[in-house]
């Protein structure tokens, strides 16, 4: 399969993916609304990013390497924007979950996210080095970036989430661990991929982040906006939650 099969499925499933969130999620709290607008916003901004990308304007020719000649490769700079704004939003998503009571430590939540772009602005630059040790350099700059994020999530905001109540706790971690599986693979694809070692082969490589970006963005999104809806029920029941607007409430 080539690479523009590849993204366009990405572009496909973004859409579908964000129709779908925004299709079942429902705004009867504060909590749920936001938590339905953040993970409809994510694939929606991936769909843009993919549908750059399958048509040019998302991507820039490179030198295959130092020693490659006339060889080039593509540079798909725009799957960088996307993560850029996806990933902070994922993250908030995850801190809102992990505090469904009520955020609190925003300096948390902020730090994980500055690490967060700090790591994609990293991966980006290494991504268009051409020195080997620079490119390297950066890389490493990139992971150590990822751990702050690991540790933001693992430690600090686990913290928060003890005070949450079971099914709050049980949310939380199960979301923490299937994104953080997920992102794990990120690293290592791009290691291997065109932008570093060269291992994959351009089809291969954007086959798999296109499918890691569904699971992701679309999967992960469908997941967490069925859970906080179960948790809203359980608020709304025990009058722990007031309504954004009592009469639409009523409605749904």
């Amino acid at each position: 399969m080539s690479p523009q099969f590849w993204l366009w499925v990405g572009f496909a499933g973004m859409s579908v993916g964000a129709a779908l969130i925004l299709f079942i999620g429902k705004r009867r709290t504060p909590a749920e609304e936001a938590d339905t607008i953040i993970h409809g916003l994510v694939p929606i901004i991936a769909a843009c990013s993919y549908f750059a990308m399958a048509t040019g304007q998302g991507s820039i020719l490179l030198p295959a390497g130092p020693d490659a000649g006339t060889a080039t490769r593509a540079f798909y700079f725009a799957r960088y924007i996307d993560w850029s704004f996806t990933t902070p939003l994922l993250l908030l998503g995850l801190a809102n979950t992990a505090m469904h009571s009520g955020m609190r430590r925003r300096a948390v939540v902020g730090g994980m996210i500055g690490s967060d772009l700090i790591m994609i602005v990293t991966a980006l630059v290494f991504g268009l080095s051409q020195v080997a040790w620079l490119k390297w350099t950066w890389f490493a700059i990139s992971c150590g970036a990822f751990l702050a994020v690991y540790y933001g999530i693992f430690v600090q905001l686990r913290e928060e989430n003890a005070h949450e109540r079971d099914d709050t706790r049980a949310d939380f971690l199960r979301n923490a661990v299937f994104l953080s599986v997920i992102w794990l693979a990120y690293p290592v694809v791009l290691l291997f991929g065109d932008d570093g070692l060269g291992l994959l082969g351009p089809a291969l490589g954007l086959g798999i982040i296109a499918v890691l970006d569904l699971v992701a963005k679309v999967v992960y999104g469908l997941m967490a906006t069925v859970q906080t809806a179960k948790r809203v029920e359980r608020d709304l029941a025990e009058g722990k939650a007031a309504p954004v607007r009592p009469h639409l409430a009523a409605a749904e």
